[in-house]
């Protein structure tokens, strides 16, 4: 993924030079951290990405709606392909600060402000993230590209299958669905939520189970945030919904992945990052078999 520098450069919303520094990470963007006289913003660059399942328009008015909300940085300015937002002085959380008990319980709290005040402020169309149709569509990609991993996708949709059948997703929110450890970010005197690339209607199921396995949480915080987050007893009814989207959110990242070894060009290691959550993937499913 390149993109003309020249071009960022003089997009109408600088006032006097603007200088520009490529930002490490991002895996379906290039992130640059921009500074002009007024102040300093985050340029997002990236196209729609029809088999990640991420569309621009989505992800914008996802971005607009939790500004509103007061989770996320304002949108500055967009065209297609190029969204600038506000730029936060603040530290970006790791697995380890998501383990806090403190950090955790706050993060609890503002994942709750995401599926119900994000809601009443987005405008026009947005998608629904069901998982179990971007599992489905993800290894139709990996048949469609001769993928190495064709052999291994009949047991997946197979287990896919019964993990939909015993989600039971109850009611609806407006989901995050990526929640990894470094789309959180700490002012010092507050949290943030960014980056809304795979934003949609979802199961709350998915983000708690995601939040849980993309940053390791033991059986006691996934339990604590269960009960905390619905505000009740854990049954078992509602723990095997739960285990079973943890599944399906493990399986997702690992498609995701697989997907992604075909076609993305960003330098990243996605095979041993597809065998990583591959491997997760299958403890958990254990956990959900025995649940």
């Amino acid at each position: 993924m390149t993109h003309d520098i020249s071009k960022l450069k003089s997009l109408p919303i600088w006032s006097g030079d603007v200088s520009l520094q490529k930002m490490q990470g991002g895996l379906t963007n290039l992130n640059y951290l921009a500074e002009d006289q007024k102040g300093k913003y985050v340029i997002r660059v990236g196209e729609d990405i029809p088999v990640h399942h991420v569309l621009r328009f989505n992800e914008l008015a996802a971005s607009k709606a939790a500004y509103q909300a007061g989770l996320s940085p304002k949108v500055v300015y967009t065209e297609p392909g190029i969204l600038v937002l506000d730029y936060i002085e603040s530290q970006t959380l790791t697995v380890r600060d998501v383990q806090n008990p403190d950090t955790l319980a706050r993060l609890l709290k503002l994942l709750k402000r995401c599926h119900l005040e994000v809601p009443k402020y987005l405008r026009g169309p947005v998608l629904m993230f069901w998982v179990f149709h971007v599992i489905k569509d993800y290894a139709a990609t990996l048949e469609e590209g001769q993928s190495g991993y064709r052999p291994m996708l009949k047991e997946l949709l197979d287990i896919t299958e019964g993990l939909e059948a015993a989600s039971q997703p109850g009611f609806i929110v407006f989901g995050h669905n990526d929640l990894l450890a470094f789309n959180f970010l700490d002012d010092g005197a507050r949290l943030w939520l960014i980056d809304w690339d795979y934003a949609g209607f979802n199961s709350p199921l998915f983000d708690l189970g995601g939040l849980a396995s993309n940053n390791n949480l033991d059986e006691a915080q996934e339990k604590w945030l269960l009960e905390n987050y619905f505000e009740k007893t854990v049954t078992s009814e509602l723990l095997h919904q739960y285990q079973a989207m943890k599944c399906a959110s493990l399986l997702r990242e690992t498609l995701w992945s697989m997907v992604s070894e075909i076609h993305s060009n960003i330098d990243f290691d996605y095979a041993s990052y597809s065998q990583e959550n591959l491997t997760s993937f299958r403890k958990a499913y254990d956990v959900f078999l025995q649940s």
